[in-house]
């Protein structure tokens, strides 16, 4: 079936017959009747004048059967049983009931009728195809506005992964969304422009710069650092690495690879070398004092040195000084005094010590190296010793035991009288020297080994006394070689 406007419907009569075929059975020569064998196209000629028309229209067979056209078809179909003309009721009645209608006008009208539903079928044909396109054209405005949201959520992107730049369609709405769509996943180093998080538009630039780490020895400090530079020279000038004149310990053209590198970098400075009294100021970037020295012409000779280490790194600015040694070595004997090992004695008195091995110093020998610097001498500075003579130590006994309170046998002795020849009876009373106090002019070293305590002027007279006979009962009057016959007076 053809979907043209243009194209026409047959109608079919009885037992499958056209009205094309009913007028071809009109036209054809008929067997019998006056007349036959030709005729001039009216009922008269064809048939006769006394011929009785058997002919029966379609419309006049099963009356009761009137088909019916959709008016608005969905899709035209090819009817599959008889199709008669769509007739107004009153046109079968009057096709019908006619008193005295001749047969042959009944067949005209049957033709007509056929046509006028011929010209409503193409009618109704001109006007489905449009009624078709309708949901046809809904379907491609919807796909149309598909496609039109789709162009818009696609964007074209200039993306680059450590210079590496291509273009590429995405519809990610930002830039995490579009590192997450192309697996680049990035760390707390590496830096991404724009930002993370940043809407994408068409036509936008992103760019992602992986970090290297750099063990950098900058003018003797090391340090890590991270770098997004491909190449030594880059990543100096983005640390900010002043390279004119500097001492850079690879090419600055090598590249940086993602697992890094070691650098060693020393800026020139200004140093200046004071020598034999003259001063040399010097652009370097040597690593120690000692090749700046060098670079200035200077040359050290035996015990020469520097102000500051020669192994040092020389700072921008930094003055250092050479020192012209001279020297000798000298040998000296020093004594090395002997110590004393003391014990404890029960048997006897507090205070009371006694020496059982006498000690004796040893002798040590030293070396010390007199030096002259730069004309002017110094102290002398030791440089080794030996011993040559180990020290003996001392050993003493010291008593423990308690001294009774009272001294009993020397009360009765004239206490006051030896008072007062040695001190004139004043218990504060002190020697011009400073060494002797007390009422009997006690030192120190007596006054301890008594029992005293701090200095003898200072404690009262009674216990200046005691102390003075519990010496009396040692060593008897040979303290007061003066004055102790006044003790028997």
């Amino acid at each position: 079936m053809s979907n043209s406007p243009n194209s026409q419907f047959e109608t079919y009569g009885l037992a499958g017959t056209s009205f094309e075929d009913h007028e071809t059975y009109e036209n054809r020569e008929q067997p019998y009747g006056a007349g036959a064998g030709a005729h001039d196209g009216s009922l008269e000629g064809l048939y006769g004048g006394g011929y009785m028309d058997t002919y029966r229209p379609a419309y006049e067979v099963a009356a009761s059967w009137v088909p019916t056209v959709p008016t608005v078809p969905t899709l035209p179909t090819v009817p599959t049983g008889p199709v008669l003309p769509r007739q107004a009721q009153g046109d079968l009645t009057g096709a019908a009931g006619a008193a005295g209608a001749p047969r042959g006008g009944g067949r005209a009208e049957a033709r007509r009728a056929a046509r006028r539903s011929a010209r409503r079928r193409r009618t109704v044909e001109r006007s489905d195809p449009l009624r078709r396109l309708l949901p046809q054209a809904l379907v491609v405005a919807f796909l149309a506005g598909g496609t039109s949201a789709f162009v818009a959520k696609d964007k074209a992107v200039e993306f680059s992964v450590d210079g590496k730049p291509r273009t590429l369609h995405t519809f990610s709405d930002d830039v995490t969304e579009l590192l997450s769509e192309e697996g680049v996943r990035v760390g707390e180093h590496d830096v991404v422009a724009p930002a993370p998080g940043t809407a994408l538009t068409s036509g936008e630039e992103v760019a992602v710069h992986y970090g290297r780490p750099l063990h950098l020895t900058l003018d003797g400090q090391s340090r890590e650092v991270w770098t997004t530079a491909h190449t030594v020279d880059a990543a100096l000038e983005q640390l900010g690495v002043r390279v004119e004149g500097a001492y850079v310990s690879t090419a600055r053209s090598r590249r940086i690879g993602r697992e890094g590198l070691r650098l060693d970098v020393r800026t020139e400075r200004t140093v200046t070398i004071m020598a034999d009294g003259r001063a040399r100021t010097i652009r370097t970037n040597a690593a120690t004092v000692g090749e700046a020295v060098e670079e200035a012409g200077i040359t050290l000779h035996g015990q020469d040195t520097t102000s500051v280490p020669p192994g040092s790194f020389p700072r921008d600015g930094q003055t250092v000084s050479v020192m012209r040694i001279t020297g000798a070595n000298e040998v000296r004997d020093e004594v090395i005094p002997f110590e004393v090992q003391c014990t404890h004695d029960p048997l006897l008195f507090r205070g009371t010590e006694v020496v059982d091995r006498a000690g004796e110093a040893g002798t040590r020998r030293v070396t010390y190296v007199l030096r002259t610097v730069n004309g002017v001498k110094q102290r002398p500075w030791r440089v080794g010793a030996e011993v040559v003579r180990e020290p003996r130590v001392q050993v003493v006994r010291v008593g423990t035991k308690p001294r009774p309170e009272s001294v009993q046998g020397v009360d009765r002795l004239n206490w006051a009288g030896l008072a007062h020849c040695e001190s004139g009876g004043r218990p504060g009373a002190v020697d011009p020297s400073g060494t002797y106090g007390g009422l009997y002019q006690f030192d120190m070293h007596t006054w301890h080994a008594l029992g005293g305590s701090g200095r003898p002027e200072n404690a009262p007279a009674t216990e200046q006394t005691f102390r003075a006979k519990k010496l009396y009962i040692r060593t008897g009057a040979t303290p007061w070689p003066h004055c102790g016959a006044r003790l028997h007076d």
